[in-house]
Order: C-alpha cells, then structure tokens, then sequence
C-alpha cells in the first residue's frame, strides 16, 4: 500500500504542476490525500471487470417516463425491470441534482436529489440493478447555487470561484458553442462585476485556477463514485480551464486537471469510470485519452451521428466508411462511447473536415424538413454555423411522406451500426422507444431541444408496448432482438478488432473479431437493393454454412468468395 500511495501522489503532483505553483501544489495534495484515505475500501465497484460485449447504456432523464403518485425514479426502475433487466446493463441518469435552466444542466447543488424526481435511496436501487453513470455537471454551476449568491453577497470564500473579466479584454479567440456572450454582467456587493459564463447567464463558469474548487469537485467526485456511480459523465469538460489570447478549449491545464480526477479516483474508489463529453472534432476529442492509460477511460463518438444519418439522407456510406477506417486501436483500458441520439441534439461541429459546409446544410435542410430545427453557433470572425440539429432520430430518418415500415427498416439499420462498431453503445430512451419529434413540448418551451425530451406517461407508454403492431412496440423488439445477440458475441466486445471495409459505397461494412469469434456487418444504406461480394479471407468467415444472425437471406459461397445481398436499408450479421 505504501508503493501505490507514493504511486499516485507522485502521479498527483505531476498533473498538478502543469496548472499551479509547486508552493500550492504541495498544499493541494495535503487536502487530497484525506480525502482519498477516508473513501478508501468502502465501495466495491468490481474493479476486476472492464467491459465486455454485454455493456449498454441507456440514456435517460431520471422522469423520461412518469406514473402519477410515484418519484419517477422509481418508475424508470420498475420500468426498466419489467422492459429491459436482461439487456440493458448500465444507465445513465442525466443531471438528477436540483436545477435552474437547460433540463438539468444548471445546477444548484451538486450534492442533492432533485426531490421532484426522488432521492439518495431511489438511486441507490437503480444502482443495484444497473452500473450507473453520474453527471459531474462541473464546467459551471447555477447563477442561483449557493456558491454564486455567496460569491454575489461579497463572501470572500466564495470570492474567487469564478471568473470575473475586464469587459474591454479580447476575447475573440475564446471557441464559442452559443450565439451568446462569454461574459455576464451581474451586480454585486461590490458593484459591477462581468463574469465568465460559456453557455448562458444561468450558467457560470468554475474557476479552476482557485485551488479551493479543484478541492471541492474532487471531494464531490469521490461523494458520485461512493453513491453508486460507476462512469461519471464529465459534462462540456473541453471548456473548464480559462486562458485570455487562447481559445480556452482543450487546454493543457485542463488536460491535467482531468488526469488529476482519474489518478484521485483510481485511489479513492478503484473501478470508476471517467467518460469525457466533448461535442468537438475528432481528433481533438480522442485526445481525451491521454496515453491510453492516465486520463478518461472513454470519450463519446460525436462523429458517428451525423456521419451516419449523412449516410442515409445521400444512400452513400462512403464518408462514414473512411472515417471509420481511419480510426486507430484503443488501449486495453479505454474504448469509445458510442451514441447517435441522446438529450442534445445531432452535433455537426465534430463532422469538420469530414463532411464539407455544403453537405451539413443539405443535412440541416433535411431536418427542417422533417420537423426539426437547426441551432446555431457564433463563429470568431462574425457569422453564425449550425452547432447541432434538434430532432428525434427517427424523424431525422424518415422522409415526409414515408411509410411508417421503410422508416422502421431505416431506423433499425443505423441502429445496428451503432451497436456494431468498436466501442460500448449508448441508446437514448427516445430511440429505445421510437419516439417522434415532441412538437407540443417545442411550442410549450420554445426551446429546440425540447423536441426530443420528451416525458412518457407510463399508462400510455405500456398500452403502446403491449400492442404488437404499435411503432414502439416493434423498435423495442428489435433493439431486445440485437442486444441478446450482441451480448453472446465476443466479437462485440468494446476492445475486439475491427477491420472497415470499402466493397460498396452504398453499404457499410466491417468485420468484428474477438476471443476466436468473427461477425461480418453489412449495412445497406440506400433505398434500393445491393449486392456485394468479398474473398472468405478478407472477411476471416471459417468454412462451411454462413448464417444470417439478424434473419434475412443468407450469403452464398462460390469458390474464395462469398456474395451478400441485401434488400433496402438491410443490416447483417453474418457469422460461421
């Protein structure tokens, strides 16, 4: 034990000193070091077991599905438990704290239930049947957290937990996500002062450089972990460290900051895992690793979604093909997050360079087309992009006018890429469940990313499930349908191998190999029907019968090659 104590103070004071002073560094690590000691052998997060083929991950708000009488964090468990216990393995609960603006993500104590939703005790059920996945909503916190009003009443505690700017200083550089200011004007006992708020008003940035926060949400991040949380989400961490003449994205310290997180949850409560939230280009994004083994254990795949449905909208797989193909290994301890719905919208910022400005506002136009709405970003030199595009998938999909079986086909055929490629899958309730765009609840906020939050009544919910014929009902089935064959694959396993593969530009395709177990993916992204042939030893398919895993018709063998085809928007498994 003594070893692995000096193991990670020399690692702590290492991450430390590339953001603070060797004098505080010294004092930072006399703060952390109790704190790590006292949660130290309290909660046993299987730390033998990384991931395999069975981890998925449902993302939900904790009253995506409400019953009246009940804390809706009891409803989603028994919910769950009636739906979903035997394929759904870990969930993540966006922000449950209490809160101000933007669904959750305002938050006014870290530290407490929302008691609209329930409390410590109904997530402590979930967490005993499901690994859960916290928010650390930690890049800013509510204008009306105690924090801010004490920071507001002159409390010199509180003093310099923000960032407060000169309003004259240039910050034209800093990488804006909204079309809003970076600085807020709020009066305070002190007069005027102009503090630092990246995506509104009512959500003001943490100010790292005061060793007092660090302290704190290191202390709270131990408090997630001991509570039951076995990822914990760092929300918008690309923006946490501020630096004037820079962007303020991605920065070394905040690089450092995270590496400091994983090394002091690594000691205090071993098996947590660190997921990092960064709606950014690619390579920017991975970077979030570290060197495989000392920052986030796994970073979202924000270029899967838009990639994908641009594959769709065009009938041509070929952008989607390349980037997947460009991707290199993980390490043996982290893997990719994987997603193409959640509670934000499609982000196209992380398609940059990928897909050209022409092609995400033909994308754009579609969703507008559809029902949706675009949402826009500020750009350095003036002008405004599209940010992400606000719409449930499944509508972002289906043409106007399509009938409801060639959008289901659609549907579950970028779903089963998302299920395919390397990395664990994230479903978001709203795709588990084949939701359409929430207008009513758009017009009732007038915000576009209300279209896809949408709250299910239970009642209503489990009438449309126990109809077989009902859209619901047949996404879900087909979702339970990949995600039991998924989950007795080791080829699917989050760090198997996987070869992309260029035979159709209107077919996506790859081979998954892990622990002796192949399976060929096929996915026909266009309206019509495609045939594509491969040699058996390209795709490493043993010899004798092919079988179709997901149904359909299976390949044929003619010589060294094996011949697929595959009807409108079809996806296969094909293993020996």
């Amino acid at each position: 034990m003594a070893n692995q104590d000096d193991t990670y103070k020399s690692a702590l004071r290492q991450y430390l000193s590339v953001s603070y002073d060797p004098e505080t560094v010294t004092a930072l690590i006399a703060r952390i070091v109790p704190l790590v000691d006292a949660a130290r052998a309290k909660v046993d997060h299987g730390v033998a077991r990384w991931l395999d083929e069975r981890d998925v991950m449902l993302i939900t708000y904790g009253d995506s599905v409400r019953a009246s009488g009940e804390a809706p964090l009891a409803t989603l468990r028994r919910f769950l438990a009636a739906h979903t216990a035997d394929v759904i393995t870990n969930v993540h609960i966006l922000p449950f704290y209490p809160w101000t603006s933007d669904d959750g993500f305002s938050v006014t104590d870290y530290r407490a239930i929302d008691p609209a939703l329930g409390d410590w005790s109904d997530v402590a059920a979930l967490a005993e049947d499901v690994g859960l996945m916290f928010d650390g909503v930690i890049n800013h916190i509510s204008a009306e957290s105690a924090w801010f009003e004490a920071f507001l009443a002159g409390d010199a505690d509180y003093a310099d937990f923000f960032t407060v700017m000169d309003p004259a200083t240039d910050l034209s550089q800093v990488t804006r996500p909204r079309a809003t200011p970076v600085l807020t004007a709020f009066e305070t006992a002190h007069g005027t002062r102009h503090v630092w708020t990246t995506f509104s008003a009512d959500q003001i940035d943490l100010d790292y450089a005061n060793p007092d926060v660090l302290v704190e949400i290191l202390d709270l991040l131990i408090t997630y972990a001991k509570k039951g949380a076995r990822f914990i989400r760092l929300d918008a961490i690309g923006f946490l460290w501020k630096e004037v003449g820079t962007t303020c994205m991605h920065l070394p310290q905040t690089h450092a900051v995270i590496k400091a997180m994983r090394t002091v949850l690594d000691a205090a409560v071993p098996g947590t895992l660190i997921v990092t939230e960064t709606n950014v280009p690619h390579a920017d994004n991975i970077s979030y690793f570290g060197n495989g083994s000392d920052e986030a254990q796994l970073v979202y795949q924000f270029p899967l979604p838009p990639l994908t449905l641009h594959a769709f909208l065009t009938g041509d797989a070929s952008r989607l093909t390349g980037w997947a193909a460009s991707l290199e290994p993980t390490t043996p301890s982290t893997t990719f997050f994987n997603f193409l719905a959640s509670h934000d919208g499609i982000g196209v910022r992380p398609a940059e360079g990928i897909l050209t400005a022409e092609e995400v506002g033909a994308m754009a136009d579609a969703v507008v087309a559809r029902g949706g709405r675009v949402s826009m970003r500020s750009l350095p030199g003036g002008g405004e992009a599209p940010y992400e595009l606000n719409i449930t998938y499944l509508d972002a999909l289906s043409a106007p006018g399509e009938d409801e079986a060639t959008s289901l086909a659609k549907f579950m055929a970028a779903q089963t890429i998302l299920l395919s490629v390397v990395g664990i899958p994230g479903i978001y309730i709203h795709s588990l469940l084949g939701s359409h765009n929430d207008v009513a609840g758009l017009e009732r906020t007038g915000r576009a990313r209300s279209i896809n939050r949408e709250k299910l009544d239970l009642a209503r919910l489990e009438a449309d499930l126990a109809d077989p014929s009902s859209l619901r009902a047949r996404v879900l089935e087909a979702f339970r349908q990949r995600l039991v064959l998924r989950a007795s694959r080791p080829a699917f396993a989050p760090n198997a191998r996987q070869r992309v593969l260029s035979l159709d530009e209107r077919v996506f395709t790859l081979v998954r190999e892990g622990e002796g177990d192949r399976v060929w993916v096929a996915v026909n992204v266009c309206d019509a029907p495609v045939t594509i042939s491969a040699a058996a030893t390209e795709l490493g398919l043993a010899p004798g019968p092919l079988h179709s895993l997901l149904g359909g018709a299976a390949p044929t063998r003619e010589g060294a090659a094996v011949t697929l085809t595959l009807a409108p928007y079809e996806a296969a498994w094909i293993a020996a």
